[in-house]
């Protein structure tokens, strides 16, 4: 695993860090182990980033929500990624809007839970009443529809049930600071990206978060390539796995 590399493997080392970036404990031990792996997960995993036409800063940017969700959790990836956004032009308040996206995608299981608490209790003949909204209700439920421009079931449920949470929800969505942030599309994007990966599926989620996005203008290969974005953290499957298989190697 110490011996230099052949003159075949620096070449694909060079094109490598040409085309990503980066090298990485992972890559080399690819590069050692399993030569033909790497290069065709260079291809793969480089294409969406690459095809595609979202800028080179909202694909870093979707990269650190996905590595900074709670759902994932990717320490290396994360820093990786955000010292990429910054040298292609994200500002720091940029990347904690990624980070609050990331934040909010907590409520994913609200949503999703308080949608099935309504049908199992309709289906034990207790429905959740749906009374008329009282005036702060009703003001939450238009600022919420001014703000997203619809209205999930989730929401009349859990403004039915608990108007207080779903206040502090609202805050919590709509939640800004002054200065160069996120525009709405590429804050839908990047939730779009966080309900559709693989560590934290949630398709009720994500048909919410690509109907918004293309009601905001997206493009159908932008949406498109958001999806093929999020396949991309499979690799850290490798990232974490042949550093400690050249570890049990040594030993």
């Amino acid at each position: 695993m110490s011996a230099p590399l052949t003159p075949e493997q620096e070449e694909m080392k060079a094109a490598y860090l040409k085309a990503r970036g980066y090298w990485k404990p992972w890559t080399e031990g690819l590069l050692r182990l399993s030569p033909n792996f790497l290069e065709t997960y260079a291809r793969y995993g480089g294409y969406p980033a690459a095809n595609g036409p979202l800028s080179p800063v909202m694909v870093e940017l979707i990269y650190v929500a996905l590595d900074g969700s709670a759902a994932h959790i990717f320490e290396s990836g994360l820093k990786l990624h955000m010292g990429i956004a910054l040298t292609r032009g994200a500002t720091p308040l940029q990347l904690i809007e990624a980070l609050h996206l990331g934040t909010a995608q907590g409520l994913d299981g609200v949503a999703v839970g308080v949608d099935i608490l309504a049908e199992e209790l309709a289906a034990m003949g207790k429905p959740i009443e749906e009374t008329p909204w009282d005036e702060r209700q009703a003001a939450l439920k238009a600022a919420y529809e001014a703000h997203f421009g619809d209205w999930p079931p989730f929401c009349g449920h859990l403004l039915q049930l608990d108007p207080g949470y779903f206040e502090m929800m609202l805050a919590l969505l709509t939640c800004r600071e002054a200065g160069e942030g996120l525009d709405e599309k590429s804050r839908c994007l990047i939730s779009l990206a966080l309900a559709s990966c693989f560590t934290a599926l949630a398709p009720e989620m994500l048909r919410l978060h690509l109907r918004r996005a293309l009601n905001l203008g997206a493009s159908r290969e932008e949406v498109l390539q958001v999806l093929q974005l999020t396949a991309h953290l499979g690799v850290h499957a490798c990232s974490i796995g042949v550093p400690a298989l050249m570890e049990v190697l040594k030993k």
